[in-house]
């Protein structure tokens, strides 16, 4: 399979077809090798346009959902990003030709262990990827002018918000119970944040962000 043939078509059908006009998100489409931060045998499938389960309940997000979180999340080259739930690491990937430095957390640790190889076979020298739990975010390195979460959730935990920097974005795919999802982009602004919603996107559930079940008795 030629994959730098099959990168380029998602490139222009599912990306650019999707309202993704920014020219550092379609370069980094362009570049990134989707198939190398995927289990072997799931590589065939590396360009379709879904959500690509890759173990233990995760999955490897849409590339236009990504795309266009990324471009709503305007990074600059000086911004520092958080991704939580990096998985095997490809939005990170992303997030990292545009950003000056990707803090990418992940809580599996043979997850975070292949991203992180991963990253250093690209020479992605801007990721750093930390083995830690998804819902504390990563304090130590913050406040963080963009985090993404690449997966989605019920709701956005405060202890994550209180990371995003002052002029900081933060993009989350918000699914409520019996909802569809949709893209959310959170901004602090004079020390207050905010939010308005973006897009719809139903992609699966990161594990541990799911819905809390009631019970009727």
């Amino acid at each position: 399979m030629d994959y730098q043939v099959a990168r380029h078509n998602m490139v222009e059908n599912q990306v650019r077809t999707n309202k993704v006009t920014d020219p550092l998100v379609i370069a980094a489409m362009e570049e990134v090798p989707r198939e190398l931060f995927l289990p072997e045998g799931k590589r065939g499938i590396a360009y379709v346009d879904e959500d690509i389960p890759v173990g233990d309940g995760r999955f490897a997000m849409e590339p236009m959902v990504i795309a266009r979180l990324m471009q709503s999340a305007q990074i600059a080259e000086t911004d520092v990003a958080l991704v939580i739930g990096a998985g095997f690491g490809y939005g990170s990937a992303l997030i990292s030709r545009v950003a000056e430095t990707v803090v990418a957390v992940e809580s599996n640790k043979e997850m975070s262990a292949a991203a992180e190889a991963v990253c250093q076979k690209l020479n992605y020298d801007n990721v750093i990827v930390v083995e830690g739990d998804l819902a504390s975010g990563y304090a130590k390195q913050a406040p963080y002018n963009v985090i993404v979460f690449d997966g989605a959730v019920c709701e956005v935990p405060a202890a994550i918000l209180d990371q995003v920097a002052e002029g900081g974005r933060l993009l989350a795919v918000v699914r409520e119970a019996g909802k569809v999802g949709i893209a959310r982009l959170y901004e602090r602004e004079n020390g207050v944040v905010g939010h308005r919603d973006l897009f719809d996107a139903n992609i699966p559930y990161l594990p541990g962000f799911e819905p809390v079940e009631s019970f009727v008795f």
